[in-house]
C-alpha cells in the first residue's frame, strides 16, 4: 500500500534550486541562497562559526534570549564581543548602533535579531544597516520571527547574512531553513581558517559542492518532506501575496494590543512603545499578583488550539506571548485568545470588560 507521506519521488537537484529560487525571491535578494537542512538554529551558529574568529571583534545586540546565545556562540569562537543590550520591552536604536560603532572601531562583525517573538519586539533593520554598512562591519541578521510578518530587504538594507525559517509568519515547516549570503560574507568566510569545513554547519561546503558546480547535484539526502512543505509554503505566500501577508500579522498585532488594552484588568502590553512591537507576536503583562503560566493554562484548557503561551524562563510568571503568526494572524484568533485570557482573568477575581475587547479589535482591525 503507497502513503503520500512516505512513497515519494525523489526530490531532483533541480526542484531543490528552484526552490531556492523561489525563497530568494520572498526576499528580494540577489546574493546566493542556501536552504539548510535543519532548524534556524543550524544556519544560524554556521554564519557565526564562519564569520567570527580569534582577533575579530563582534557587536552582538541583545534584544531578547537569542541576542544572548548569539553572544555565547561569538565568544566560543574566540572572538572578542561588545554586547549592546537593551531592555526586553524596547528596540534597540540606530544611534545606539553607531555610538557603539564608534567606541569600538575594531568591531567587524555585528548580529542582530530583526524581531524576538519571544520578547515581542523588533528592532529597526533599515536604519541600523546604513550604520554598519558605513562603518564597514559584517552584517548577519536573524529574521526567523519577521519574514512574512514585516518588511524584510536584506539587500536593500546590506545585511550580509541573512537567517530565515519557515515555521512563524510563513507558516511553513520548522525543519528546514535558509539563508542568505553576500559576496563579502562569502570571501570572510573563506579567509577564515576556523570556519566550519566538512561539517553539516558548514556553508562553505554549500558553496562548494552545490552552488560553484551550478547546483546540478546535492551534497546529500535532502529532507523531502520538510522541502515540499516549504515549496507548498512559498506557493501560498505568492498566492496570498507578499505585502498582503505582512498587513495581517500588522493588524494582528495592532488589535491584540488595543483589546488587551481594552479589557480593563490590568492586562497590558510587554513592550512599551507600539513601534517596537514585534507583528509576529504581541506579548502581554500580566496584573501584579497573576502567574502568567497558570492564568495561560486556565485559557488553554477551555481551548487548547488558541496561539497562547507563558513567556520563558524567568519571563514565565509575568509575560503571555499571543503567537498570532501564519494560520493564527487572523481577527478570530485574537477576539478567542483575548477573550480567554479576559474570562480566566475573570475567575481570579479581575473583572474584564470582554465587549470593550471585542469592540477595540473591530474597530482596529474592521472585516480582518
Amino acid at each position: 500500500m503507497t502513503h503520500p507521506f512516505l512513497d515519494l519521488p525523489p526530490l531532483t537537484a533541480a526542484r531543490f534550486a528552484a526552490i531556492e529560487r523561489r525563497v530568494a525571491g520572498l526576499l528580494a535578494t540577489e546574493q546566493d541562497v542556501v536552504i539548510t537542512q535543519g532548524e534556524a538554529l543550524l544556519p544560524l551558529e554556521g554564519c557565526i562559526r564562519g564569520g567570527a574568529r580569534p582577533g575579530s571583534t563582534a557587536l552582538n545586540v541583545v534584544t531578547g534570549p537569542y541576542g544572548q546565545t548569539f553572544g555565547n556562540w561569538l565568544r566560543d569562537c574566540g572572538a572578542e564581543v561588545v554586547d549592546l543590550a537593551v531592555p526586553f520591552h524596547t528596540a534597540v536604536t540606530a544611534a545606539q548602533v553607531e555610538e557603539a560603532l564608534a567606541a569600538h572601531p575594531e568591531i567587524d562583525f555585528v548580529s542582530l535579531v530583526h524581531a524576538e517573538a519571544a520578547t515581542g519586539n523588533t528592532n529597526p533593520v533599515a536604519e541600523i544597516g546604513e550604520v554598519v554598512r558605513a562603518h564597514g562591519a559584517l552584517f548577519m541578521l536573524d529574521a526567523v520571527a519577521s519574514v512574512g510578518a514585516e518588511p524584510l530587504l536584506p539587500d536593500a538594507w546590506g545585511v550580509d547574512l541573512c537567517v530565515i525559517g519557515a515555521q512563524k509568519a510563513m507558516g511553513g515547516p520548522a525543519g528546514v531553513s535558509a539563508v542568505s549570503v553576500s559576496a563579502r560574507a562569502w570571501e570572510r568566510m573563506e579567509s577564515n581558517p576556523r570556519a566550519p569545513r566538512r561539517s553539516y554547519l558548514s556553508l562553505l561546503d554549500w558553496k562548494a559542492r552545490w552552488i560553484d558546480p551550478g547546483r546540478t547535484a546535492l551534497p546529500h539526502a535532502p529532507a523531502q518532506l520538510e522541502m515540499l512543505a516549504l515549496e507548498a509554503c512559498v506557493e501560498r505566500i505568492e498566492a496570498e501575496g507578499l505585502d498582503t501577508l505582512t498587513a495581517r500579522h500588522a493588524a494582528a498585532a495592532a488589535a491584540t494590543r488595543a483589546g488587551a488594552l481594552a479589557l480593563g484588568c490590568g492586562l497590558g502590553p510587554y513592550v512599551h512603545d507600539a513601534r517596537d512591537a514585534a507583528p509576529v507576536a504581541t506579548t502581554l503583562r500580566t496584573p501584579a499578583g497573576v502567574d502568567a503560566s497558570a492564568l495561560v493554562a486556565r485559557a488553554l484548557a477551555a481551548d487548547p488550539s488558541l496561539p497562547l503561551i507563558a513567556g520563558g524562563g524567568a519571563l514565565s510568571s509575568e509575560m503571555i506571548r499571543v503567537n498570532h503568526y501564519g494560520v493564527d494572524a487572523t481577527r478570530g484568533a485574537v477576539l478567542s485568545s483575548l477573550s480567554a485570557l479576559g474570562s480566566a482573568l475573570a475567575d481570579t477575581g479581575r473583572p474584564a470588560d470582554l465587549d470593550a475587547a471585542r469592540k477595540a479589535v473591530s474597530e482596529t482591525w474592521p472585516g480582518g
